[in-house]
């Protein structure tokens, strides 16, 4: 049987080429219902390459309208860089990821269907490409907090087909998005935190939300402070820890303000506009708020209006989730605090993650050992061997009882949950309170597609035995399912989705 991590792995690519393969298929059976994308002024400060004029012009122009809704504003930059105050607000990691691909990997595709075809192909790969990795990141993860592998593989089957599926096969943000975040996070609870840091500001980079990913970093750091201040009596090595996570939390976010800061540097310094801008004049210049509220209307309950009742009926089913989320590992936390001391939840967390972090080491270390001691002492190993053996068999009468008691304990602490799951469960009440009162309530579906708790809640729910389970089993798969085949139709033909 092949191991459960290839298994996820080919499962994304199967899902990545059925949805492409319905959208292509929905291309072709229904015309699109906004064709603007097909147009593609000149850049306005330079000329970019064109395509070509040939019998594949006709290719050229198909590629190119792949770019619909977002990806349209995800390509411009990518083209022409930053020209307008809107389109500060598409981040430029999958702009500068896609432009690199389409000037060294696709360049000699350039002269055969033109520049902006293959900014367009450029990203239709790397996203896909992106959404297998983010998957296994996903399933690595999974592994790491919930103890569970089969559970992590029902979530990550979950996942690999998530009512959202559109978006990661699309010229957006949303894969970029998840295998950086999903990344970073895998790392940092392995114990590699300078990978993690790194991964986590590049996923601030994709999408403005990543920067709330610094709170697992402050989190990490409360439970290092405790240990050391508490168990270990070193207040030094506490604020040690609470140093070294501010220092990180102001790297992930430092590429969000970065681009806030350019486009400060070329709309209000450097702008051509007489007047200027009126966030411009403000005590702190953010671009990106103010391209929310003034282009888009996102404020706090501004999406409360009758007309909007459709859009919180395609965004209900995630919402729903997400709640059942919340609450049922809010109340598996409740449960776990009131049977186990919050004191012994942190050093097992903190153990385990340092388990983690020399795994690797230490398995590398003993195949060093294992190959040096080789053929040349066999016979002394196997008199050895049975030393070893009648040792172990005394030390064993003794210490079974203690063995047995101890791993039940451990068993039920993993049973019940982690402490771990604190801060998966607040990121998330955060984001979904966010994508109802604040949010244009429809982007709902992709907003919250790579919160790792909605899969593993659902897992759960597919999982349990009992017959109530059983129907929400079922509406959730219908669910899935139906938003995959929905989103193919309409998204990429250019109909409201999410």
């Amino acid at each position: 049987m092949a191991p459960p991590l290839a298994g996820v792995v080919r499962l994304a690519a199967a899902s990545r080429v059925l949805v492409l393969s319905l959208s292509i298929l929905a291309r072709l059976l229904f015309r699109p219902y906004d064709t603007s994308a097909s147009l593609n002024p000149p850049c306005l400060s330079s000329s970019s390459p064109s395509a070509p004029s040939s019998p594949l012009t006709n290719l050229s122009a198909a590629v190119s309208s792949l770019a619909v809704w977002d990806g349209v504003h995800f390509a411009r930059p990518a083209e022409c860089g930053y020209e307008y105050e809107q389109s500060f607000a598409f981040l430029p990691l999958l702009p500068a990821s896609i432009a690199l691909l389409a000037r060294s990997l696709f360049a000699p595709l350039v002269p055969v269907l033109g520049y902006r075809a293959v900014l367009v192909l450029s990203g239709y790969v790397l996203n896909n490409v992106a959404f297998v990795a983010a998957a296994a990141y996903f399933y690595r993860l999974s592994v790491l907090i919930l103890k569970d592998r089969k559970a992590a593989y029902r979530a990550s089957v979950l996942f690999c087909f998530n009512p959202a599926s559109v978006f990661y096969s699309s010229l957006y943000s949303e894969s970029l998005y998840a295998l950086f975040s999903l990344g970073g996070l895998f790392y940092l609870f392995s114990g590699a935190n300078t990978v993690a840091a790194i991964m986590l500001a590049l996923s601030g980079s994709a999408r403005s939300n990543g920067a709330l990913n610094a709170g697992y970093f402050c989190f990490q750091a409360l439970l290092q402070a405790y240990d050391a201040a508490v168990r270990k009596k070193r207040p030094l090595f506490a604020i040690q820890a609470l140093v070294a996570a501010a220092l990180r939390t102001i790297f992930i976010f430092l590429p969000f303000f970065a681009f806030q800061a350019y486009a400060y540097l070329n709309i209000c310094v450097h702008g051509s506009s007489e007047e200027l801008r009126p966030w411009c004049k403000t005590k702190v210049p953010l671009l990106y708020g103010f391209i929310q509220s003034h282009y888009w209307g996102v404020g706090f309950l501004r999406y409360f209006q009758v007309k909007q009742l459709p859009n919180f009926l395609l965004a209900s089913p995630v919402l729903s989730l997400a709640v059942y989320s919340i609450i049922h590992y809010t109340k598996m936390l409740h449960q776990l605090f009131r049977t186990t001391s919050i004191h012994m939840q942190i050093i097992t967390a903190l153990e385990e993650s340092s388990v983690e972090s020399c795994k690797g080491s230490d398995d590398m270390t003993v195949s060093r050992s294992e190959l040096s001691t080789g053929s040349t002492n066999k016979t002394q190993g196997n008199s050895k061997v049975k030393q070893r053996k009648s040792i172990a068999t005394e030390k064993a009468s003794a210490t079974f009882h203690d063995t047995m008691s101890a791993n039940q304990n451990i068993k039920e602490i993993q049973d019940e949950g982690s402490i771990l799951l604190l801060p998966f469960v607040l990121h998330l009440a955060f984001m979904t309170f966010t994508a109802f009162f604040v949010m244009h309530v429809q982007v709902s579906t992709r907003f919250l597609s790579a919160s790792p708790p909605i899969y593993w809640a659902a897992a759960h729910i597919l999982a349990s035995p009992n017959c109530s389970s059983r129907r929400w089993s079922y509406l959730i798969c219908v669910y899935f399912i139906a938003y995959i085949l929905l989103g193919s139709l309409l998204f990429s033909n250019f109909y409201p989705f999410t």
